[in-house]
């Protein structure tokens, strides 16, 4: 049947049996012979003949479209399963937020690794830019990153968590004590951002323009660094979670980051390009959307 699917894809695909056959180097009686074939098997017609023309009835319009999908998905999988009978390497190569640091992430590429040990993992790190650049440009199969943008029908989109934003500042600022704080409270101490020299204007911009921080920009090349940075009281560094407020051993304390009342909150997504959906990460994309399912469970909230 597969041959005769795209013999049928071939006939609509050229709108004619001959340069249809041409095309399939087969003869014009045979492609008709196994179009009429492929309707007898299916049980229902694809193509209305009229003389020397025809069009698709409403089963075949939806059969050919779908067939399309199903014909891509199966030469992907052939793809695929003769590199593994190869014993070509697999990469999988997945760009992470500079910045952030996800346990549900980790046991995620914990349990890739045990269960597909020939793929390499490699991991790639950067900021939001940094992360869309090499998505874009196919310099990753797929990144785990905040949502700055609209979704774009270009890439699978998908929101692993929405989480709350708190600042992590020095226990012993006056400021550590409060339940809350706004942004406008935080206007005569620096923000402290983890970025790269060649990101600090777009993060400063975004920081700035959306999270709506007004007081002065200082920034750090890594997460250590930066939390050395607060334990210094050299300012307050921006984070996210969906735990408590919590205490880092006497040094640091985290306190809920708001605008007016309500805690300010971001997405936390993945992406991938449609074009370049494959076995590995579709696998990878539900491994680790079954970890933010189960951290998300285990505090009570609802995906």
């Amino acid at each position: 049947m597969l041959r005769q699917v795209r013999y049928f894809q071939a006939v609509v695909r050229n709108n004619s049996f001959s340069e249809a056959a041409e095309e399939c180097h087969i003869s014009q009686s045979a492609i008709s012979q196994q179009i009429k074939a492929l309707e007898q098997e299916l049980g229902f017609s694809l193509l209305e003949r009229q003389n020397r023309k025809f069009v698709l009835t409403p089963a075949g319009e939806h059969f050919y479209k779908k067939s399309l999908i199903l014909i891509a998905d199966y030469e992907q999988m052939c793809s695929e399963a003769a590199k593994i009978a190869r014993g070509d390497e697999a990469i999988l190569k997945i760009g992470y937020l500079r910045n952030h640091n996800s346990p549900e992430v980790h046991q995620a590429l914990e349990e890739f690794s045990e269960k597909y040990p020939r793929v390499d993992l490699q991991l790639l790190y950067g900021n939001h830019e940094d992360l869309f650049d090499l998505l874009r440009t196919g310099g990753a199969d797929l990144v785990v990153n905040d949502q700055r943008r609209a979704f774009s029908d270009e890439y699978v989109n998908l929101i692993l968590a929405t989480n709350k934003m708190y600042i992590e500042l020095a226990a012993r600022n006056p400021v550590a004590e409060l339940s809350s704080v706004t942004v406008q409270e935080l206007k005569n101490i620096p923000c402290i951002l983890v970025a790269s020299k060649e990101q600090q204007a777009t993060e400063k911009e975004f920081y700035q323009t959306i999270i709506g921080i007004q007081s002065e920009i200082l920034f750090a090349e890594n997460l250590e660094e930066a939390r050395m940075m607060v334990i210094s009281g050299q300012g307050f560094l921006p984070v996210e979670g969906n735990g408590p407020v919590m205490t880092f051993g006497t040094s640091i304390r985290r306190v809920p980051l708001c605008r007016g009342e309500e805690q300010i909150t971001r997405n936390y997504c993945l992406f991938w390009k449609k074009d370049n959906s494959g076995y590995y990460v579709e696998e990878f994309s539900d491994i680790l959307r079954s970890k933010f399912k189960s951290s998300k469970s285990s505090t009570g909230d609802v995906l």
